[in-house]
């Protein structure tokens, strides 16, 4: 007997056609060619950027004859590897931000939840880094920044969009209220 088997051309960015079995049409993984797939997959997005656990499972999961029990394995490795760890991600990526661009500790702490990386374990980085280099110091240099590509704020509206552009940066409106009331009043005098 003859089986039917259905291809299609798939198109690549700027690569002639290449003849494919359609999705429909292709055989069931067994459980070690797919746990292999997976730990490959994995092993290539990490290459690509560093990842938080969830944010790895998450692409993981979306990938072809990933599993739970697969996924969960390959993070498992990982971890006994040393490859993935939650923490060193969260310190890594807080000070290379910080080292960027001056950014208060609410942003730093919004971009850490949107990495998905545990409240717990960000609130401890965010200790650290914080301790390291002040909130203080970062809104001051984010402050002189501000002054030398627009200049000092002469209305009450400058003043505002100053404000504004300081919370947005992440720091807390007590502290900027108070950095922002010291500039007008030093301009003032």
């Amino acid at each position: 007997m003859f089986s039917v088997v259905k291809y299609q051309i798939i198109y690549h960015r700027g690569h002639r056609g290449k003849l494919q079995r359609s999705e429909e049409e292709k055989p069931p993984l067994d459980p070690a060619t797919a746990r292999e797939r997976v730990f490959q997959r994995a092993a290539k997005l990490l290459a690509a950027k560093q990842r938080s656990v969830e944010e790895l499972r998450e692409r993981l999961l979306a990938s072809r004859g990933a599993t739970k029990t697969n996924v969960d394995e390959v993070i498992a490795r990982l971890r006994d590897y040393g490859y993935l760890d939650d923490a060193k991600f969260a310190q890594s990526y807080a000070s290379l931000r910080l080292r960027e661009r001056p950014i208060g500790r609410r942003r730093l702490e919004r971009d850490l939840w949107l990495k998905k990386v545990d409240k717990q374990t960000a609130g401890i980085v965010l200790d650290e880094v914080f301790e390291a280099t002040p909130e203080d110091k970062l809104i001051d240099q984010a402050i002189a920044k501000r002054l030398r590509l627009r200049g000092k704020p002469g209305t009450r509206e400058d003043a505002k969009k100053l404000f504004d552009h300081l919370i947005r940066q992440g720091f807390a409106f007590e502290l900027v209220s108070d950095k922002i009331r010291s500039l007008m009043k030093r301009d003032m005098d």
